[in-house]
């Protein structure tokens, strides 16, 4: 039988998702199954957004470069953020600075808010704003593709972050977010796993000549050790919040081996750089309107994911179909 204490805790984390919702960060649309071949009658995102040329573009080993992924791709309050676009859309996010570095036309159709359905279906952003899916940026022209997805799927994060913080309210001391009903969060990892697999396969199928990367999601929670004022959870809770933070990681990893396709092992690369580290590269529980939305990337965070996919796309040339 369902207590009392549960019962509140799982109103209070269905509160502090809808505010996270607002900051971007919870997932918006239907939470569907996404499919390799689920048509969008939207507009092309490509053409609602356009590309940014680059000179020397066509030089490039990817002149052509598509950017999918939710807010930990899109990076809020990272300068400059296109504070006018509810996707919430970071000039230094990591696929700026990457089309950068390797002289590519950039289409970034990546959103706040995002989940794998959202690649394949509309997606209504958090200002209630319409946004095409973004399969629609891709084609046979398509190069290269980064993919950060899955965060927000079935809650995971709003569960994480905001479910977490608002059990700690209720209850500072024992495991409440562990005991409540976003214990069941480590159950849908591998719902997630299969998700972003999918939404893999459908990327393959509609850029069959383009270099496909699946970029994970940085460390949140340290390994030992706690910051309340920037993290507040409760005590008991952080070995079940670290296993949901790997746990994803995990997920990811196994999805683009699944898909056969690269990976990037953010959670690895950001050892050392929690909320609650000396330099951090993801934000506490404030928002910091200069600098990144409430946990949510850093730009140091963004131009070390950056370095590190182009590290590992100048390891060997694309290989085509």
């Amino acid at each position: 039988m369902t207590s009392r204490r549960s019962r509140a805790l799982r109103a209070a984390v269905s509160t502090a998702s809808a505010v996270l919702l607002l900051g971007g960060l919870a997932a918006c649309g239907d939470d569907g199954e996404p499919t390799a071949s689920s048509p969008s009658s939207t507009p092309s995102a490509a053409e609602e957004r356009g590309g940014s040329s680059r000179e020397g573009a066509r030089e490039s080993d990817y002149p052509t470069y598509v950017a999918l992924g939710d807010s930990y791709t899109s990076a809020p309050f990272v300068p400059e953020t296109d504070r006018g676009d509810g996707c919430l859309r970071s000039s230094g996010n990591y696929p700026s600075l990457v089309a950068e570095q390797l002289g590519s036309e950039l289409v970034d159709v990546s959103c706040a808010g995002a989940q794998t359905v959202s690649l394949v279906g509309a997606q209504q952003t958090f200002d209630g704003e319409t946004r095409p899916a973004q399969f629609d940026a891709l084609d046979d022209d398509t190069d290269l593709v980064t993919v950060g997805i899955g965060g927000n799927d079935l809650g995971l994060f709003s569960k994480l972050t905001a479910g977490c913080v608002a059990a700690a309210d209720e209850e500072a001391g024992g495991t409440p977010c562990t005991d409540a009903a976003i214990g069941t969060a480590t159950a849908d990892l591998d719902r997630i796993s299969e998700r972003v697999t999918s939404a893999l396969i459908g990327v393959q199928d509609r850029a069959p000549q383009a270099r496909v990367v699946l970029v994970g999601y940085p460390r949140l929670i340290p390994t030992e050790g706690s910051c309340p004022e920037l993290l507040p959870l409760a005590e008991g809770d952080l070995p079940f919040a670290r296993t949901v933070n790997r746990g994803l990681a995990d997920a990811l990893e196994n999805a683009a081996e699944a898909a056969g396709v690269e990976y990037v092992d953010t959670f690895a690369l950001s050892r050392g750089h929690d909320i609650c580290a000396d330099e951090p590269w993801v934000n506490g529980q404030v928002n910091d309107p200069e600098r990144a939305l409430a946990f949510h990337p850093f730009a140091a965070g963004q131009e070390a994911v950056a370095d590190e996919l182009v590290r590992q796309l100048s390891k060997s040339s694309r290989t085509t179909a």
